[in-house]
């Protein structure tokens, strides 16, 4: 059986995620939803890549985030919870529904597996809801799993003084850095660094929010970085309504109140830059001087239009500091992307 998922339903709802990929490359929980369901399909294959299908096909819209138990369901030939999803109507959905993710995930990824030994020097609440993979670094720190699970991934790290809070996850090769506050359904991707305060975010990978400053209720992309003292607001003086620009809708999008920055991928931010409640910023945007408007179109460097060329070298020079370098595939996808302005 094959699983094709599909970018089409949603066209661009979910912006500023999903413009340069598919959108099934989106991280909720501890897992993209590509990796969701590839937990259970051995062929599992992106619409808009032309696949090779094997056997009996099944299409969904890459835009759900797929239960276990509608995963189960499917994979047994049985279609009887194949309703068990959530959908993602735009980009605030994701934070949103982040700790449904995080518990879903945990359970499944821990099933039959032992947990390596908590670090002597740790101050540990409910050690049983705390998952450590091999080859982690943590030292003298604060982890509690009351409130919810915390998994740490193969290659992580956490510096001393760092307090944890779940439902968290802690992806492969990321570094918590001293002093963080990090809590509240919180995703810190792959190779990612984290640091000061984070609240209820998810950071989807190789991006760096390593410094003092704000981040709460927000999704920031892949290849991002906050500059030291970037914080958002995440709720209104007035505690009202807080709505979303987003560009695929005619009209403002209701996002509840709390809601704080929806960054998309390779973009950045000077350091001391505040985030108004809401704020969305597009693809590949260089934020400095004045105050960021609430909504920021992709490519923008300041005040002005970024030179593709200049935006194609600094995103290769940012890669190469993780020790990556752009493709191919990438200059072509944001090129495509560019010529829309």
């Amino acid at each position: 059986m094959t699983i094709i998922l599909d970018d089409i339903s949603n066209s661009g709802n979910l912006f500023p995620f999903g413009q340069v990929g598919s959108i099934a490359h989106i991280r909720i929980g501890m897992l993209t939803i590509l990796e969701r369901w590839q937990l259970f399909f051995r062929h599992v294959a992106l619409a808009s890549e032309s696949p090779v299908t094997h056997g009996k096909t099944l299409t969904f819209p890459a835009d759900i985030v797929p239960s276990h138990d509608m995963l189960k369901s499917l994979a047994s030939g049985n279609r009887q919870n194949e309703e068990a999803f959530i959908k993602l109507h735009h980009a605030a959905d994701i934070f949103k529904f982040n700790d449904w993710a995080l518990r879903q995930d945990f359970e499944i990824l821990t099933t039959g597996r032992q947990s390596q030994p908590i670090p002597d020097g740790i101050n540990a609440k409910a050690k049983d809801n705390i998952f450590i993979e091999e080859f982690t670094d943590i030292e003298s720190c604060y982890i509690n799993a009351e409130a919810g699970p915390v998994y740490i991934s193969e290659g992580a790290s956490i510096m001393q003084g760092a307090m944890l809070r779940g439902p968290l996850f802690i992806g492969r090769n990321s570094l918590v850095k001293m002093g963080a506050k990090v809590y509240g359904a919180t995703t810190i991707g792959p190779s990612c660094l984290a640091g000061g305060e984070i609240k209820n975010s998810v950071i989807m990978g190789y991006s760096n929010k390593a410094h003092d400053g704000y981040l709460g209720d927000s999704v920031i992309g892949t290849w991002c970085n906050l500059g030291a003292g970037t914080s958002n607001s995440n709720l209104k003086n007035n505690a009202g309504e807080i709505t979303l620009h987003i560009p695929t809708f005619n009209e403002p999008v209701k996002a509840g109140t709390k809601c704080g920055l929806l960054m998309g991928d390779y973009s950045r931010s000077a350091i001391n830059t505040s985030f108004n409640t809401g704020t969305v910023t597009g693809v590949s945007c260089n934020i400095f001087g004045k105050p960021p408007d609430k909504f920021v179109p992709n490519f923008t460097w300041g005040e002005e239009k970024y030179d593709f060329e200049k935006a194609i070298r600094d995103i290769d020079n940012w890669k190469k500091l993780k020790g990556f370098e752009i493709t191919e595939q990438e200059t072509t996808s944001l090129k495509k992307l560019y010529n829309q302005l």
